[in-house]
């Protein structure tokens, strides 16, 4: 097999099964496992691949409420607010955005009394100037990856 796309291919294998083994990676692809193995250490080396987790659904570890909070910030108090969201154990997803607000945060929390006790701690810092917490309703999709083309 000639070695073209090979690293697309075996980002979109990995994301199909991300427990796959070189073996089994290797049979798929029709390459060595040590011709998948070295391709897997340089996609690693190169920060392509960063990891490999679980898809955990918190809604069935009892984190049945899911909500998105936009905030507004003091302009030189953002690097110091978003580090602050991303350790916070509650939040999924911490985005610093365009538009009327600056941080868009999701957070997962056990109950909607939960997700108020937490969010109303966030707001006792006197840098975030406005904020608008919604709830969400239905959970479409989430955590999708998509294959790469080649």
């Amino acid at each position: 097999m000639t070695y073209e796309n090979l690293d697309r291919k075996l980002v979109n294998a990995l994301l199909d099964d991300g427990r796959a083994s070189l073996r089994s990676l290797g049979e798929d692809l029709d390459v060595s496992v040590t011709t998948v193995s070295n391709h897997i250490s340089d996609l690693e080396e190169q920060g392509i691949i960063e990891g490999y987790v679980p898809e955990v659904n918190y809604g069935k570890l009892g984190y049945d409420v899911t909500a998105i909070i936009q905030l507004k910030v003091e302009g030189s108090a953002l690097p110091e607010i978003t580090e602050r969201l991303s350790d916070h154990t509650h939040m999924v997803s911490v985005y610093e955005v365009t538009g009327d607000h600056d941080i868009f945060a999701v957070g997962t929390f056990t109950d909607t009394d939960h997700m108020n006790e937490q969010i109303k701690e966030l707001l006792t810092d006197p840098e975030i100037k406005e904020s608008n917490t919604s709830v969400v309703l239905n959970t479409v999709t989430e955590h999708e990856q998509f294959d790469l083309e080649y």
